[in-house]
């Protein structure tokens, strides 16, 4: 089977497993986040060569994060909550007393796995608690916003001249002219999506363009940011792909990546516009 056809059924099975469960409920929903989740951080785990042990408690401490993202309620927050910091501490005290070559290294990739990989990734049933509308936009503005990176980034570079690059040494086929073809089209897909009703939820009676248009700025601008994070961590170990787990893609990292900062911004932004825009 060749590459291409490896990357498109991939591609394609990826694509209808979050958009159907998406749509199907929020249970759905919350397994695959969890499944991504344990996944993600296990994969960073093994590209750091973390020993075993700390990636038992990498994934303790993602199941206990995804608890609380689920289950938010008051009380259990803080039952889930005072789970998840004993695994923090004791993942410490075992690279003290048991690891003690580079104990607090390999702690700094537990807190790096917790808080820019799960946690990001666990802020998304809160956006869905709000509407699975804007959920499923926020995956389809960043397909969209990759797309059009992905297709400006390349005719740009045909020039003579070529184009102008954002962070050579980090991602040397990223551009700023990518950077704003992609943004064109995820404002543009995020105008096409309000006609549709999408973002009902966080307006007024009345759509509001500039709402759809700021959360398709926003998804293009940290989507990008996170996608260069994700770089930054495989050019800092010199690894091309986080993993294989989708065939011509790479792994969960490489698939997953533009939502470690887009998630957390754009969950925030919907929840002010939810509790704001009504006032105005």
């Amino acid at each position: 089977m060749s590459e291409l056809v490896k990357r498109t059924l991939s591609g394609t099975v990826y694509v209808a497993c979050i958009v159907c469960c998406i749509l199907w409920d929020v249970w759905a929903v919350s397994g695959l986040l969890l499944l991504v989740s344990l996944l993600a951080v296990d994969e960073f785990h093994r590209l750091v060569k973390s020993h075993s042990l700390q990636r038992v408690y990498a994934a303790l401490g993602v199941v206990m994060l995804w608890l609380m993202s689920v289950f938010h309620e008051g009380m259990l927050v803080l039952a889930f909550a005072a789970v998840y910091m004993p695994i923090l501490v004791l993942s410490l005290l075992d690279e003290i007393w048991n690891h003690a070559e580079r104990p607090l290294e390999v702690w700094g990739n537990m807190l790096i796995s917790q808080i820019m990989i799960a946690a990001p990734i666990l802020t998304l049933p809160f956006l869905y608690s709000l509407d699975k509308w804007l959920l499923l936009a926020l995956f389809v503005i960043i397909w969209i916003n990759d797309t059009g990176a992905y297709c400006v980034g390349t005719l740009t570079a045909k020039r003579p001249q070529g184009n102008h690059k954002m962070a050579p040494h980090v991602s040397p086929k990223k551009s700023w002219e990518g950077l704003f073809g992609g943004m064109a089209f995820a404002i543009g897909g995020a105008f096409i999506l309000n006609r549709f009703g999408w973002f009902e939820s966080i307006q007024t009676p009345e759509p509001s363009l500039w709402i759809a248009g700021l959360f398709g700025f926003f998804v293009s601008v940290f989507g990008t940011l996170g996608d260069l994070m994700e770089s930054l961590f495989k050019r800092s170990i010199g690894v091309k792909d986080s993993g294989r787990f989708l065939p011509g893609h790479g792994g969960v990292l490489d698939r997953f990546d533009s939502i470690l900062l887009a998630s957390p911004i754009l969950t925030a932004y919907c929840w002010l516009c939810y509790f704001i825009v009504p006032l105005l």
